[in-house]
């Protein structure tokens, strides 16, 4: 049998009815963070961006999907294969499952363990489309995502949480995927645009956000869905481990929107509804590799700490020059790495392992664990992703045409317009004249 695969036993454990419908709602959930993501995107372009900022996000639904099916799930958590990937043939296909087995030692089906870390590999590209705003061509960004998770995610997945993964037995603690999803996905977002390069009238036009209703609704579907990302990663709910980090990732994200608008407020003179959403997603970025390692008010700290660098890192793309359309670097990578850094302080080693950090006795073990997790990621993404986009770009082109990007991105490459104000101002219909 295949690793991950529970054989039943006398003393293997029994699958749950109960884990197994809380995960099925954690997968739903996660599944809505890439179409909430979409509106979080969407509302932060300029009206002639807004349907292919939602499209970049939707079509990752349907490539990774495949992908994950056919081969993802053997490469991400087969049998592994010198601690770099897995592979195992019962998982290719999902076609060697069978409906009543479990997923190694948990009370889950295996197909149920699937499906939910589908939902992970199926945002994690999306999150990178938030850097390329504006002018990107569509087949290109669907090719790169078919690449990218290919020869990235499933392996730097493997590397994180599967069995035999080297930052795994490394003892890098990362519950829901700091490293694997977030650093993995700012640092392929950085690698790109500085292929790429900058959009037409980077820092002279005014790109500011086009609904900010829009990003409020995103960002609050984005907290919504993350209970289900975090609290689920424990596979189950009989420990109260997943309880934690529930409430730890409620906690962490409060605390960055109230640091990020403090920071804001200092700096600039106002509270924005745009840094409220920013700082919320900061918090959830952060929070999700820490989340169940530390005390809520641990969290309290991650989350605050997180708010305030993203804050400021959001800033860096103007001092530097590169053109990181909706700030995927200086939330998700700066956000990224504080979580999965602060952990080698605040880990209590009393929640979902004994690993304890600096401010706990710990000593610096874990924050060196956590340190080689975290560039190990970051610059694998960042080297393969810019190597990935070159290729495509010297190939089949990764830009738009200069006057297509001006003129509006959604009518070249989708031929629609996202909203319609043809029949909207045209004044009262005049009054009819009496008869007579």
């Amino acid at each position: 049998m295949p690793p991950g695969i529970t054989t039943f036993a006398a003393d293997a454990p029994t699958l749950s009815a109960a884990n197994t419908g809380f995960m099925l709602i954690c997968s739903a959930l996660v599944m809505v963070m890439t179409p909430a993501l979409a509106f979080f995107y969407g509302g932060m372009v300029r009206v002639k961006s807004t349907l292919n900022m939602l499209m970049m996000s939707f079509i990752s639904l349907g490539i990774v999907t495949i992908l994950w099916v056919l081969y993802g799930f053997s490469l991400a958590f087969g049998s592994d294969i010198g601690s770099f990937i897995g592979w195992s043939s019962d998982f290719a296909g999902l076609s060697g499952i069978g409906v009543t087995e479990l997923w190694d030692g948990y009370t889950i089906p295996v197909y149920v363990f699937a499906v939910f870390q589908l939902m992970f590999a199926v945002l994690t590209p999306a999150l990178i489309s938030g850097a390329l705003a504006d002018r990107v061509k569509f087949t290109s960004w669907a090719l790169f995502i078919t690449l990218w998770v290919t020869v990235v995610y499933f392996p730097v997945a493997h590397w994180v949480w599967g069995a035999g993964g080297w930052l795994y037995e490394l003892g890098v603690i990362d519950f829901a995927g700091g490293t694997a999803v977030h650093i993995n996905a700012g640092a392929a977002a950085l690698g790109v645009i500085l292929v790429i390069g900058k959009r037409v009238g980077f820092k002279k036009d005014p790109m500011r956000p086009h609904s900010l209703p829009l990003v409020m609704l995103g960002a609050g579907l984005l907290w919504f869905g993350w209970f289900g990302f975090n609290a689920g990663s424990w596979l189950g709910n009989d420990d109260g481990v997943g309880a934690v980090m529930f409430v730890n990732t409620q906690v962490a994200t409060a605390a960055a929107m109230l640091a990020w608008l403090g920071y804001e407020k200092l700096r600039h003179g106002s509270f924005t509804t745009l840094g409220a959403a920013s700082g919320a997603v900061a918090g959830l970025v952060a929070i999700t590799p820490a989340g169940g390692a530390v005390s809520p008010l641990g969290a309290i700290a991650v989350g605050a700490i997180a708010g305030v660098l993203c804050a400021m890192a959001v800033g860096l793309k103007y001092r530097f020059g590169y053109d990181d359309s909706l700030d995927v670097v200086g939330v998700h990578l700066v956000g990224g790495i504080a979580g999965s850094l602060l952990i080698g302080f605040f880990a209590t080693g009393g929640v979902q392992s004994d690993a304890k950090g600096l401010f706990y006795g710990g000593g610096l073990d874990q924050l060196g664990k956590q340190a080689v997790g975290v560039f190990a990621v970051l610059a694998y993404s960042l080297v393969v992703s810019a190597i990935l986009a070159f290729i495509l770009d010297r190939t089949i082109g990764m830009r738009v045409e200069e006057d297509d990007e001006v003129s509006g991105i959604d009518q070249v490459e989708h031929a629609e317009t996202a909203y319609d104000f043809s029949g909207a101002g045209g004044g009262l219909s005049p009054r009819p004249t009496p008869p007579g």
